[in-house]
This record gives C-alpha cells, sequence and structure tokens, in this order.
C-alpha cells in the first residue's frame, strides 16, 4: 500500500491542471452500440481531488438488463426507475465544467455520449482523465489495470464492486492521492477531448435475459470481425490526392460520428481499417493530434499523414478504386 502526504497545496499545484473533476461510473446492460445504461454515479471534487457531493441513479434501459450477475440489477428493480431523459438534466449539471474522470474512460464517456445522442440532447463534457492512463503516466506498480488494483495499492476498500456508487466511491478515493502525486512529481495529466455524438445509429437488441454477449472484461466495446479487405495497399495517403481503396485507416481519440458508424462506412468505400498504427498504415484520422495516445505518437514517429474527421468525411465521398 502506498500512503501519501498532503504537503501539496493550492500554491504549488500545477497551473495547467483543472479546476474540478467529475468522477463517473456507469454500468450498462453490455458494451455494444446499441446497448444502455442502467445506474450512473458521479461525485464531484474539487481542483485538489477533494469530494464536494455524489449523486446517484438507477436509469430504465427499456430493455433487457443484460448482465445482471455482474451488476446486480434485474428488470424489477428498474422498471420503476426513470428514463434516461429524465436524468439527463441533473447528470449534465454535475458534469457541466468539469473533467470527466473514470476507470477505462473511453468506455464510460461513449455510453454517456450514446445516452445523451438518443436523448436529442450533448453532456457538457469537454475533457476526460483516464485513470489507467494515469497510473502508467505514475508507473505504479499494479500487477493489472483492474479498479481493484488501484485501490488495493492506494488502502481502499471496495465494498460493493459493479455497484455505480460505490465504485465511483473507490474511484474517487484512489484519484486524490494519484492527483496529488502527478502535481508533485509535476506530471502532465492524460486529458483527452470529448466530442458530443451529432451522428450514432442503434442497432435493435437482441440479447437474451440472463445472457450478454457483448460484455468482456477489460474492453470498452466488443471486437468485430470484419472481412479482410479484398485490395492490396497501395501505400500511404499523399495531401491533396484522392483514397485509393485498399489503403489502411486508423482512427484515434472521438468522433462526432460514431466511431463504428464511421469505421463501417470506411470498410463500405473498399478501405481496411486498422486497429494500430504501424509503418504500413496509409492514414491516421484525428481530431487531437497533439494528444499523447499510442497511435499519434506513432504516427508521428512513422510520419504517418494525419487528417481531422471533417477531412477525412470529405475524402471518403470520392476514393480512388483499387489497381487492375
Amino acid at each position: 500500500m502506498t500512503v501519501l502526504d498532503d504537503r501539496t497545496t493550492a500554491a504549488t499545484w500545477p497551473a495547467a491542471y483543472p479546476q474540478g473533476y467529475a468522477v463517473v461510473d456507469v454500468e450498462t446492460t453490455g458494451l455494444a452500440r446499441d446497448d444502455r445504461i442502467v445506474s450512473a454515479a458521479v461525485y464531484r471534487l474539487d481542483a485538489q481531488g477533494n469530494v464536494e457531493d455524489h449523486w446517484y441513479t438507477l436509469v430504465n434501459p427499456e430493455r433487457d438488463p443484460g448482465p445482471v450477475w455482474i451488476h446486480g440489477l434485474t428488470s424489477d428493480v428498474l422498471e420503476g426507475a426513470p428514463l434516461f431523459p429524465e436524468i439527463a438534466a441533473e447528470f449534465a449539471a454535475r458534469l457541466d465544467g468539469r473533467v470527466l474522470v473514470a476507470h477505462n474512460a473511453m468506455f464510460d464517456w461513449q455510453m454517456i455520449a450514446r445516452e445523451y445522442a438518443r436523448a436529442e440532447s450533448a453532456a457538457p463534457v469537454r475533457q476526460r482523465l483516464c485513470t489507467i492512463a494515469l497510473a502508467k503516466e505514475l508507473s505504479l506498480p499494479l500487477p493489472n489495470h483492474k479498479l481493484e488494483s488501484l485501490a488495493a495499492h492506494f488502502g481502499v476498500v471496495q465494498q460493493r464492486a459493479h455497484n455505480a456508487l460505490d465504485d465511483a466511491r473507490v474511484l474517487a478515493e484512489a484519484f486524490r492521492p494519484s492527483l496529488h502525486a502527478a502535481a508533485e512529481r509535476n506530471v502532465r495529466l492524460p486529458l483527452l477531448e470529448c466530442r458530443p455524438l451529432t451522428e450514432w445509429a442503434a442497432t435493435p437488441a437482441q440479447s437474451q435475459v440472463g445472457h450478454q454477449s457483448s460484455y468482456r472484461a477489460n474492453s470498452w466495446r466488443p471486437s468485430r470481425k470484419r472481412p479482410a479487405c479484398p485490395y492490396p495497399n497501395p501505400g500511404r495517403y499523399e495531401s491533396d490526392k484522392p483514397l485509393k481503396q485498399g489503403m489502411r485507416i486508423a482512427f484515434s481519440g472521438d468522433t462526432s460520428v460514431d466511431r463504428e458508424l464511421l469505421e463501417d462506412r470506411t470498410v463500405d468505400a473498399g478501405l481496411h481499417v486498422a486497429t494500430s498504427v504501424s509503418r504500413l498504415t496509409s492514414l491516421l484520422v484525428t481530431n487531437d493530434p497533439d494528444a499523447a495516445t499510442s497511435k499519434t505518437v506513432k504516427a508521428r514517429s512513422f510520419g504517418t499523414p494525419v487528417v481531422d474527421e471533417a477531412a477525412y468525411t470529405q475524402l471518403l465521398r470520392d476514393v480512388t478504386p483499387a489497381d487492375g
């Protein structure tokens, strides 16, 4: 167990650090595009990571609750819970003006963004911080990246794992010493931009009671098996020229169009969706090229061309057929 003192004060706090945080946990019916939130919790913290207040709600997902054996929320429990549009304003008020903090934050943010898109609204979140990424920045000696391991490292006791309120409490208590350690060492916080969805597509829910095939541990969404691209890789994208079928396209960070929908359009155009960046990658699409993600760092080291989502969307409209 690591114990940190509280000698870091506002006077020595890095000026670039945010002024407030919203530590969030959501429990869901699964990990797929059409899955829904069944409960949500928010701990609001000040600039030094001190708890200001907390909030919790159940949410009626209007479908099968998915992995009841994980989150413990049955259809009977959720039947009288409010729908997401009914709690959207209160949820937004607790996120407004703060950095969203979550363990595997991409997952929580994507689920929240989709719920707000369904409600024809948008969450007032501009940045997020993943505590897994922060643990890596701090080089914490964790055996794995599970919340329970981060909690144990800082001596935080979990009472009800996969209960949104308790998971948010545990994360808030573990985040505070992580934040102080970062401030003491002047470590850059791994902040990423959040983009609300302006275009998304839901697929019909097909889960069965007591079964949720999309729910996989340690993943923010299920893997999708795509057919192999039938065209050879013609090489890198060249500025001011069209894309050509067979090019390997990688994506990093948030997009206004739902990522899976954007990937579907990429495949439909005869392009290959690359899950990582290598010397063979033709193009990286990102709205945050300065973010220190593994893909943007590799793209810079390999000299891989980079364009934003808007430019890529234009390029998708006119893809050159493959040779021969």
